[in-house]
């Protein structure tokens, strides 16, 4: 095992080394009884690759296009919040970080630092909560993307935040969080909009200048529903487990949503990638891209946007090692070693 790669396996203990215990609760916390938070790791690793053999891998290509938007490796930021309560420089680290890595970033609307600042270091996408009287998110809409937004993803799994039960909220007394949800007003800081339906889409896709992603389906049903009214691309994510508890796996639920609307939108996963197999393992079953949450939390706190990047950079590199293993030359060739179910952890 490489330098880098033992760093990327005890980050999470370097980074509950430094941090606050409350912070590295809430990071880590699922909802109730964190069920499906526990079992995302271990669903990528029921499935299995077939790899392919005479093909030239002497040279490995990790670039992709998402929304018609240029990367380096399909494995991008994912949007959380509390950044700041991570490390002082939160949001603008972790845009550098991914910026020199040529990885997808996707910014929390609860950001701690205005979308203007986030906007000058490199391409970000918005992830967004509707409120209940919708019109109010115009403003927002206009500022994000006047700062250079290149999408807009919008969560449609928070009709509710999920109770967690290892979260207490007396322990963060002595935590200055202040500057969450800098970009936010009073008006949007109100609880978030139960009452989703496709027809919030159509309407956002019909305001918006850049692409609407949907993020946090696990249904294929609900995938074409998304695409129906007017998504680019839908994000299989069940939200780290932190919303509804006993959820599915994405590593289940991301083959049934490729079938549905693969052929149509992107789609993109997140939950439990933890290693560059498991990045392989998704784009072989048709995503176009991966996300990471917690891991970018952690290296940001054990090693600042040094960490970041070198989370990004090894997990890249632990890909293009698995491609080149699996006789995948290019990354949008993924799918030629088709992931098959082996039933076993």
């Amino acid at each position: 095992m490489s330098a880098d790669d033992r760093w990327i396996a005890g980050v999470e203990d370097a980074a509950r080394a430094v941090l606050p215990s409350a912070v590295s609760t809430f990071i880590a916390a699922g909802a109730r009884q964190q069920v499906t938070a526990g079992e995302a790791e271990r669903a990528w690793r029921r499935w299995r690759l077939v790899p392919r053999v005479l093909n030239d891998v002497s040279a490995v290509n990790t670039a992709t296009t998402l929304l018609g938007q240029d990367f380096a490796t399909p494995i991008g930021v994912a949007p959380t919040s509390m950044q700041r309560a991570v490390d002082p420089e939160g949001e603008l680290a972790m845009a550098r970080a991914a910026s020199s890595c040529g990885a997808p970033h996707v910014v929390s609307s609860n950001a701690g630092f205005p979308f203007e600042q986030i906007g000058q270091v490199g391409p970000w996408w918005l992830q967004l909560y509707l409120p209940h009287e919708r019109e109010l998110i115009r403003p927002l809409l206009d500022r994000a993307q006047e700062s250079g937004a290149q999408a807009v993803v919008l969560t449609v799994d928070t009709p509710v935040p999920g109770p967690k039960y290892a979260v207490d909220d007396h322990d963060w007394v002595d935590i200055d969080t202040s500057w969450f949800r800098s970009n936010l007003p009073a008006e949007l800081r109100a609880p978030w909009a139960s009452d989703l339906t496709p027809a919030d889409l159509e309407w956002l896709s019909g305001v918006l200048e850049v692409p609407l992603v949907t993020k946090g389906v696990l249904s294929a049903q609900d995938a074409h529903r998304c695409v129906g009214a007017g998504a680019a691309a839908v994000w299989v994510s069940n939200h780290g487990g932190r919303q509804l508890d006993r959820a599915w796996p994405t590593a289940a639920a991301l083959p049934g949503v490729i079938e549905a609307v693969g052929e149509l939108a992107e789609v993109y996963v997140d939950g439990g990638i933890r290693s560059g197999a498991d990045a392989l393992t998704a784009l072989a079953l048709g995503a176009r891209a991966v996300f990471v949450g917690r891991p970018t939390l952690w290296a940001l706190a054990a090693a600042g946007e040094g960490g970041v990047s070198r989370l990004l950079t090894g997990l890249t590199r632990q890909l293009s090692e698995d491609m080149r293993l699996a006789g995948v030359a290019d990354v949008a060739h993924c799918r030629e070693v088709a992931a098959h179910t082996h039933g076993c952890d």
